[in-house]
């Protein structure tokens, strides 16, 4: 049994997130998968599940989610034990060193990752497009925070369009979350597997341990036309 789990969706629930459990359980269910999707609030154990997914969320609910996982003291150990993490906006900025919201205040966050927000000059809203290795990543942005990652992080891939992280530190180029074995962070909603489902299937054959079966669906089509009207690449695309 594959066991998805949505962590604090009436915290980290703004942008649709949650739809990431709908497309790893469908893409599961149609390779043969028995599947569970098992959503946790402030007041639950974080579950024994092989893949775990955090969502964006304003500054006050992600104050919340972040209180109550380092209350828990859960969700590293899940992560070393191997469990997969999608941690997306806020969720992906709670999982590093710090972060700060409205006001200035620094918050600590779980230092899962090394990795520390701050407040841009400007909000950044708009279509992502970022490269992952051989893959195109797309999505939609909707923050406020400016990500540096710690010396020994690599993230999750390379801005075509888009601020994501935002052009920090010593990257002479813009780049999107982050990419730590068995945790992936992102600035990209959408949801952003539905809109990239060879991320899913990554995903997925992390948390299954095996090879997948490619399986061709309509969401395939829609990523390569998605790819087209954001960031007219046509002859990158097979």
């Amino acid at each position: 049994m594959l066991k998805i789990a949505v962590l604090y969706p009436e915290l980290l629930g703004t942008y649709g997130d949650g739809g990431n459990a709908l497309v790893l359980a469908a893409r599961a269910r149609r390779r043969g998968f028995d599947v569970e999707i098992i959503e946790t609030s402030l007041e639950d154990e974080i579950p024994d599940a092989q893949i775990l997914l955090l969502g964006g969320g304003e500054d006050g609910p992600q104050r919340q989610a972040t209180y109550g996982l380092a209350k828990k003291n859960a969700l590293a150990k899940r992560v070393d034990d191997g469990a997969v993490l999608l941690a997306v906006c806020a969720g992906f900025q709670l999982i590093g060193s710090s972060y700060e919201v409205e006001g200035g205040i620094q918050v600590d966050g779980l230092g899962i990752i090394e990795a520390v927000t701050t407040r841009g000059t400007k909000r950044r809203v708009g279509d992502l497009l970022t490269r992952v290795g051989s893959q195109w990543m797309v999505g939609f942005e909707n923050h406020g925070g400016e990500t540096e990652l710690g010396l020994h992080e690599v993230p999750l891939g390379i801005m075509e369009v888009g601020a994501g992280n935002g052009r920090v530190g010593d990257h002479s180029q813009a780049v999107d979350g982050v990419r730590r074995g068995s945790i992936f962070g992102t600035y990209a909603h959408g949801p952003v597997l539905a809109q990239n489902p060879w991320l899913a299937d990554e995903l997925l054959s992390l948390a299954l341990e095996r090879e997948l079966e490619p399986l061709q669906t309509i969401a395939d089509a829609l990523h390569r036309s998605r790819l087209r009207a954001v960031g007219d690449i046509q002859g990158e695309i097979s």
